[in-house]
């Protein structure tokens, strides 16, 4: 009740602002201010399921008119029902409805009324105007990604009292967790594959030069995602049973996907149906809130880097340029989309939901791991949570939902290689091999590559022009395979570096590179800012170090052991070694156990990918009467790798009745690629 009398009080005040700063809007009494708060509520109630309807109808071109010009249908029918009240032309009117909403959005923040349970709130309304869905009796299952949160945050946050949604899971006995170990290299696209497909082979980095293909892959590009997901999948992905991918880079089989980047290139999908944006698109102040509070995030991020700066922070990076624009959208306009797309797929009873939420990652890689600024994210998405777990106890839903907390790795801070030594990775590199060496890609992080990704999946639906200005020209890939490609691509994905000579279609060995470019190994094994490079020895991958090495498959040590700080480097590489497009050189940084720090190659503050900190320690929250099985943990006792996790998952579903579809198609597929007998 006390939220819905703020909520009127800042639509009155709204209201009175609008007139006062719109030009030709006038009112004549101060009770036309009134009288047109209460015709506003009530006339938005009446249209909002009809404008739901149009935009379903119309698409995407009826989803951006909604989102628009329905707050204009709606404050103009008000105001021309209110006694006094004058709007001169239909382009004053337009521009009124925008100053309205944007001035409703900030006060309705003011007054903490505009919490995530507006978007929630507006999608049960619409949902109850719609046919009931027919979903079967079993319990369905959120999952919820929260990217990039290392369990050791987690930790730390729940016991300071700042994750009041989770730590009161766990205080009631609802819910456990627990961290996993995630391999080698511990990024986006390679947890999520082995969390939504089960596998991981030949994902060798975040982006990396493909042997087969002849030129770079990279997992944050639509289509190169839709090249790696069809080599994974196997129709039997986590999702497969009435799953819906949403905000992922894979869609792990699921029949519906929204905002997921491997099916952005697939016209019949894209960002699927309009209709699921209703939530966000006709609420009252849904598009002008989520821009007004992004404005607020970018002026923000603009305080919170000057304030980094004059306190002397350190380590830190230029926080400028379309970082700024890319906090705001990430952390506001995508994470109301998320809200909007779950709790639409709560209300039309989807088996099994996967989100993720990029908030805490984006801002962690530029401000740092446990920076105040990356720490509010994350308080943010336990009220998300806290949201979606309301959602998940009102009787609308058609099921009941179990909810899973995860994410796909941590995150390790520290100055940049780049900043400790004044050369880049792929500098070095060229110095020592006579020039040639390209870096690839460095700064094309994956929440950049979900937002261009976005605008260009509204191109089918948008004028060419528009999306043209929208979305600026992608830069060819380096070693793509062209007569002018380099011979030598260098690539960061964090403190993990690759290293590919694109001439050759099969990986060097290090008497071959020690024949093409003498003393390139030495040089990198020495350097104060790598603790070890991994290459194709003689008899199998060799972890080579300043002042020893260690044969990955055997264990056998030269001089000191290169991998000593990194317990399980020597089975993590030596898996990655075996694929097609490994690397003909691995590097990892430097590593500070003392303080826990990394040097990134590339300009990152926060980074993953590599081995030292705490990336490779994701989390994962549970319902507390699902275990965590002895047989899929390692010997640390924790599931290790990202296959591990999906097994889990799997395993939880199937208790609860799903999948039985999946496992009866994946059986009579095998029968019949059986020979018939005799």
């Amino acid at each position: 009740m006390r939220r819905r009398i703020a909520e009127a009080l800042a639509q009155l005040l709204a209201i009175a602002i609008t007139v006062w700063l719109s030009p030709g809007v006038r009112a004549d009494h101060w009770w036309s201010y009134v009288t047109a708060t209460a015709l506003v509520l009530a006339v938005s109630w009446a249209l909002r399921p009809l404008l739901a309807a149009f935009a379903r109808r119309f698409g995407w071109a009826g989803a951006a008119v909604t989102a628009l010009f329905a707050e204009a249908v709606i404050l103009g029918l008000a105001l021309a029902f209110t006694p006094g009240m004058h709007v001169e032309t239909l382009w004053q009117l337009i521009l009124a409805s925008w100053i309205y909403g944007a001035v409703a959005a900030a006060l309705f923040w003011v007054v903490g009324a505009s919490s995530d349970d507006y978007l929630i709130d507006h999608a049960v309304r619409l949902a109850r105007r719609r046919p009931a869905p027919e979903v079967d009796d079993a319990e369905g299952v959120l999952i919820l990604q929260l990217d990039g949160v290392p369990a050791p945050v987690l930790e730390y946050e729940l016991r300071a009292g700042n994750l009041p949604t989770i730590a009161r899971w766990l205080r009631d006995g609802t819910h456990s967790w627990t961290e996993w170990t995630a391999r080698v290299p511990s990024t986006t696209p390679v947890s999520q594959a082995g969390i939504l497909h089960g596998t991981t082979e030949n994902l060798p980095a975040f982006r990396w030069y493909d042997r087969e293909l002849g030129r770079m892959l990279v997992a944050n590009k639509p289509a190169d995602a839709a090249v790696i997901e069809e080599r994974l999948s196997n129709g039997r992905g986590l999702l497969a049973d009435d799953g819906i991918s949403i905000s992922n880079l894979f869609d792990g089989d699921a029949p519906h996907a929204q905002l997921t980047m491997s099916s952005l290139e697939n016209k019949g999908r894209a960002l699927g149906p309009s209709g699921s944006y209703a939530a966000f698109l006709t609420h009252p102040t849904g598009l002008a809130r989520a821009v007004t509070l992004t404005l607020g995030e970018m002026i923000k991020e603009l305080f919170q880097a000057r304030r980094q700066r004059r306190q002397g922070v350190e380590p830190r990076i230029h926080r400028g340029g379309p970082y700024v624009a890319l906090r705001g959208v990430t952390n506001v306009l995508l994470r109301d989309l998320n809200i909007a797309l779950v709790a639409d797929a709560m209300l039309s009873g989807r088996k099994v939901i996967y989100a993720d939420f990029v908030d805490y990652d984006e801002i962690a890689h530029h401000a740092g791991v446990t920076r105040p600024e990356s720490l509010a994210s994350l308080y943010g998405l336990d009220r998300v949570v806290g949201s979606l777990e309301a959602l998940a106890a009102r009787a609308e839903l058609p099921r009941r939902y179990r909810i899973v907390l995860v994410s796909d790795h941590g995150q390790s801070q520290g100055a940049t290689f780049l900043q400790r030594y004044g050369v880049s990775l792929a500098d070095f590199v060229s110095s020592h091999v006579g020039g040639g060496a390209v870096a690839v890609d460095e700064q094309e992080g994956e929440a950049r590559g979900r937002v261009r990704s976005l605008i260009e999946g509204l191109g089918e639906s948008l004028p060419a022009r528009v999306v043209a200005r929208a979305v600026p020209p992608t830069v060819p890939d380096a070693a793509a395979g062209s007569a002018d490609a380099p011979g030598i691509a260098v690539v960061g994905s964090g403190n993990l570096g690759g290293i590919w000579f694109t001439d050759s279609s099969s990986r060097l060995s290090l008497a071959q590179l020690e024949s093409v470019h003498p003393g390139l190994i030495e040089a990198l094994a020495t350097h104060p800012g790598v603790a070890f490079v991994v290459v194709q020895g003689a008899t199998g991958p060799v972890a080579v170090g300043a002042h020893g090495a260690v044969q990955l498959d055997s264990g056998a040590v030269t001089g000191e052991d290169p991998l000593a700080d990194f317990p399980a480097a020597r089975a993590d590489f030596a898996r990655v070694c075996e694929f097609a497009s490994a690397p003909d050189i691995y590097v990892n940084s430097v590593f500070d156990p003392a303080l826990g720090e990394v040097a990134a190659f590339e300009e990152l503050v926060g980074c993953h990918g590599g081995l030292g900190g705490w990336q490779t320690r994701p989390l994962l929250v549970h319902p507390a009467d699902w275990t965590v099985d002895a047989d899929l943990s390692g010997a640390s006792g924790l599931l290790e790798g990202a296959e591990s996790v999906h097994r889990q998952l799997v395993r939880w579903l199937e208790a609860l009745g799903h999948r039985a579809d999946v496992e009866n198609a994946d059986a009579m597929a095998r029968s019949a690629e059986e020979p018939s007998g005799t």
